[in-house]
């Protein structure tokens, strides 16, 4: 993108007889109208998403069954054994060690102690 202003600016220099401050502060106007504006359409989406394509693929390492997406809490739940693990960037962390356990599972839990 840097590379597309210089020759843009080298281009409108070259055509007009312009001083080259007016024409320079054209275009840095220009220029950071666009990023503003890129900023602003890059805050309404997140900025790390997953791919849910990939559930196609991915398993609980520790059941071997298939997980789903929660995007709530953007994490990958193992319904059979009740643990959420936890996606940083976009980037599942399938470590055990990583995954934090469901409600649902401290429910089951408890209903079974009782």
């Amino acid at each position: 993108m840097l590379n597309g202003v210089r020759c843009r600016l080298a281009l409108t220099l070259w055509r007009t007889r312009a001083p080259p401050s007016a024409v320079t502060r054209r275009c840095l106007r220009a220029t950071r109208s666009l990023s503003l504006a890129d900023r602003s359409e890059r805050a309404k989406e997140p900025s790390s998403t997953f791919d849910q394509a990939l559930l196609e693929f991915l398993v609980c390492p520790l059941s071997k069954k298939p997980l789903r997406y929660e995007a709530s809490t953007n994490e990958l739940i193992n319904e059979e054994l009740g643990i959420a693990y936890p996606i940083i960037d976009g980037i599942p962390n399938m470590i055990p060690q990583a995954a934090r356990t469901t409600q649902q599972n401290k429910k089951q839990e408890e209903t079974e102690q009782h």
